[in-house]
């Protein structure tokens, strides 16, 4: 045993010395390496991180969730064309639609109907235009699970008489009021004006491009004042979200059902009305992922391989150049495994340099791309024992050919070698 581990720790001299003695070649060779590494492993550190992205944007929807619209969000079930004639004349769900589902429904906690539209908001001198204003029924902020930084939500009274208060997302405060708590303080919409009494915790944009920092949260009842939702398609919803522990088929076919009745609808219709959930994008998305690993795979496997050659290439040459000392080392007794653990280490340690300088240009632009956007890129632990694995089987796989022929050689042809 020790005098195996005596052998290696040769090896590991040899190769290091050599890889010094030739600093241009070693510099090559990392290079080669490198690219392939940055390639394989920057394509599946972005689409990990795109991955996590659409799954916490997803779950921030909710998995126990479920929307009643007019428009489906996919194609029917295996189908891949989306048949936007069959939806245009559907009507609009209704907030009576809403306080129907929530009185006869046994699997339902709430039922909220919302929906929303733009308008410029201005405080003082401070204008932002084209601000998302999402007008609801009462119990949104425990369907939404929101969170208020300060002030209060709606009281349940203020809510169904649609008095004119508002609560703002947190990048709407900054953009308006600056430093200024905005509780207590009256802005103007369309014309109205309305009394902030809250403000809710900053939650970041989903994938969807939405996000609460951006929008106003009124009372439903106040915002029939503003716009018309009764007769205009303003994408009107009906959310609602199940108890505990209710199954996703049977709180699903009891929603259609009363939907149904709601609509008196005759057993051979089809649904006018839309219910969609969380799972069926989530589930499109898993064929998204698997297709880009596989790409993934595609394009960085290439860049590996052309690595892969040229440190073979360079392995190669360097036997070239060193047959004199294999010989005279074979001569003084050295092991074939002896020679060939010596160039295969070599190998192996261009190719573990040149994955860990990948893996740091990958770290140092994942940094970057976080600090500039608003999504967040990062290396995982699986992804850099992946980096360094794939260069310790590349090293490997590259530099045994190159050793086995050195380690074959003759000693006395190899010492009399030109």
């Amino acid at each position: 045993m020790m005098l195996l581990l005596r052998l290696i720790i040769e090896s590991f001299t040899f190769a290091g010395d050599s890889l010094r003695a030739n600093k241009l070649r070693t510099f090559l060779s990392l290079l080669g390496i490198t690219i392939g590494i940055f390639a394989i492993i920057s394509v599946f550190t972005v689409i990990d991180s795109l991955e996590n992205y659409i799954r916490k944007s997803l779950n921030a929807l909710g998995d126990n969730m479920v929307y009643v619209q007019k428009w489906p969000w996919t194609p029917p079930e295996g189908e891949t064309e989306y048949p936007w004639w069959k939806y245009l004349n559907r009507p609009v769900p209704k907030m009576d639609e809403a306080d129907e589902l929530m009185r006869r429904s046994q699997h339902a906690e709430n039922a909220v109907f919302l929906f929303g539209f733009n308008a410029t908001v201005q405080y003082g001198s401070s204008t932002a235009e084209n601000t998302e204003v999402l007008a609801t029924s009462h119990d949104l902020i425990d369907t939404w699970s929101l969170e208020l930084e300060r002030g209060r939500y709606f009281t349940e009274s203020e809510s169904h008489s649609g008095v004119p208060l508002a609560l703002l997302g947190s990048e709407l405060v900054d953009r308006l009021f600056g430093g200024i708590d905005p509780v207590g303080k009256e802005f103007k919409a369309m014309g109205h004006r309305f009394l902030v009494i809250g403000t809710y915790k900053k939650k970041g944009t989903d994938m969807f491009g939405t996000s609460m920092d951006k929008r106003i949260h009124i009372p439903v009842n106040y915002a029939a004042n503003m716009v018309d939702f009764r007769n205009r398609d303003r994408g009107q919803t009906i959310n609602v979200k199940s108890k505990t522990g209710v199954g996703r088929e049977e709180f699903m076919a009891e929603l259609e059902g009363i939907m149904r009745t709601l609509r008196r609808l005759r057993p051979m219709e089809e649904n006018d009305f839309a219910i969609n959930e969380v799972s069926v994008i989530s589930n499109r998305f898993d064929a998204f992922f698997v297709a880009f690993n596989l790409a993934g795979w595609v394009i960085g496997g290439f860049s590996i391989v052309v690595g892969g050659f040229g440190i073979a290439n360079i392995m190669f040459v360097s036997v070239k150049e060193r047959t004199r000392i294999i010989g005279i080392q074979k001569a003084l007794g050295a092991k074939k495994y002896f020679i060939l653990l010596q160039f295969i280490f070599e190998s192996v340690i261009l190719s573990i340099m040149g994955g860990l300088v990948g893996l740091l240009l990958i770290f140092l632009g994942t940094g970057i791309f976080s600090y500039v956007s608003d999504m967040t890129i990062a290396m995982n632990a699986e992804n850099v024992m992946m980096g360094v694995m794939i260069s310790g089987v590349i090293g490997v796989l590259s530099g045994f050919l190159p050793a086995l022929s050195a380690s074959r050689l003759d000693p006395v042809e190899a010492i009399n070698s030109v």
